[in-house]
């Protein structure tokens, strides 16, 4: 991808353009994002992922002027000319490839931040009321309208109470109604209200992760100490194969010249002292921070299932086909940083050599790419098991 060229889908700026002036910054409405737009699945597969037990969805409306929620999966909906409700099915993209597809475009924003496609269906006068989000969404319209109201507003009491998080007062900049193909981008904590303006309606939100600074803090720790066990060859969690290079912190707590004591229940100071010290060995660096958000960022959806192929009739290990191309499951994540490679919540057992980064990037590789000749047996074995496991799957020329 140029990163310079005008690209219609950001109403004819670049996504450096986008990235300076909007991200994170301000709000931007776009006519025909994308034109003559097509919804990647129909209302009528929406209302079926809803029935399903193995996919997030909620049901939103209002009844006798108060705000109702209830969780899904749903034996029956509402039909469009019962009004006012709103059914959104979270994570489309794991269910659907056309949705996956769908959120590819957004690709100019890193990995690490593309959350998943949540779509909303709503009869006449469905919303889910005045609220904020605490990160990055573009809004496309896929069909039928919805008429927004949003802006900045400094003002983020909600009303108590309730089921929904509805601003208490809210102060809307601008009104737009958004026809198929329009999209609404919104960075975090912009208020925003969105209601259908007649049945049919389907909104198609692309979001983004935000973590908190106590989410990030917390899982560093827990990747250090992850690290502190597989380095004396114990259990190392999720975060601890291989072991990184750091302490070996094997040695026993000792306290040789320790007096005799009247006030047994005391913690003794030399041991207080002997653990801030431990502490104070370990290393934060750039290493365990790759190590925690790859394996993080990466880890799949509980509702994901990967499906193992069928009738395979390649072998990646000892017969590297001369036509063809390996892609990326739709639900597989992955991402590298440095020579440290990581898919589905692993760190992979080889170096994130050309072929595998370009793997990442554009999420397929041609097998006749040069770039493939120099995959190391390691990095063959690899893919052979991420194939046999429905990470990857291989598309005949």
């Amino acid at each position: 991808m140029n990163l310079d060229q005008p690209l219609t889908l950001l109403g004819n700026q670049s996504p450096n353009d986008f990235m300076r002036r909007y991200w994170q910054r301000k709000p931007l409405l776009i006519r025909q994002a994308i034109p003559a737009f097509k919804p990647p699945v129909t209302i009528a597969a929406i209302k079926k992922l809803a029935r399903r037990d193995d996919v997030e969805s909620r049901l939103i409306w209002r009844e006798n002027g108060e705000w109702q929620m209830e969780n899904g999966p749903f034996a029956r909906l509402p039909k469009d000319d019962e009004g006012d409700w709103t059914l959104l099915v979270q994570s489309v993209d794991l269910h659907s490839d056309a949705a996956s597809e769908l959120m590819q475009l957004f690709r100019f924003i890193p990995d690490a931040r593309l959350d998943d496609v949540m779509i909303s269906i709503a009869s006449h006068g469905g919303g889910v009321g005045p609220h904020f989000d605490s990160y990055d969404v573009f809004l496309l319209q896929a069909a039928g309208e919805r008429e927004w109201r949003y802006g900045r507003q400094k003002d983020l009491s909600l009303e108590p109470g309730l089921p929904l998080k509805i601003l208490s007062r809210f102060e809307p900049e601008e009104t737009a109604v958004l026809a198929p193909g329009d999209m609404l981008y919104l960075p975090p904590q912009a208020a925003h209200d969105g209601v259908a303006a007649g049945d049919g309606c389907m909104t198609i939100s692309i979001g983004f992760r935000a973590p908190t600074q106590a989410t990030l803090a917390r899982g560093l720790l827990e990747a250090a100490a992850d690290q502190v066990m597989a380095r004396v060859g114990l259990l190392g969690g999720p975060y601890g194969e291989p072991a990184l290079p750091g302490p070996k912190l094997s040695a026993v707590y000792r306290d040789p010249g320790q007096p005799a004591v009247d006030t047994p229940a005391a913690l003794p100071d030399a041991l207080v002292a002997a653990t801030l010290e431990t502490v104070e060995k370990l290393r934060f660096d750039e290493a365990l921070a790759s190590r925690f958000l790859g394996c993080w960022l990466t880890e799949p959806s509980n509702l994901s299932v990967f499906d193992p192929p069928e009738g395979m009739d390649v072998d990646l290990e000892e017969d590297w086909p001369a036509s063809g191309r390996l892609a990326l499951d739709r639900r597989t994540r992955m991402l590298y940083r440095g020579k440290q490679l990581f898919i589905n919540g692993e760190t992979a057992m080889t170096p994130a050599d050309a072929a595998l980064r370009r793997l990442a990037d554009a999420r397929s590789l041609d097998c006749a790419d040069p770039s493939c000749a120099r995959l190391s047996d390691e990095a063959r074995s690899c893919l052979a098991d991420w194939l046999d496991s429905g990470w990857i799957h291989y598309r005949a020329a």
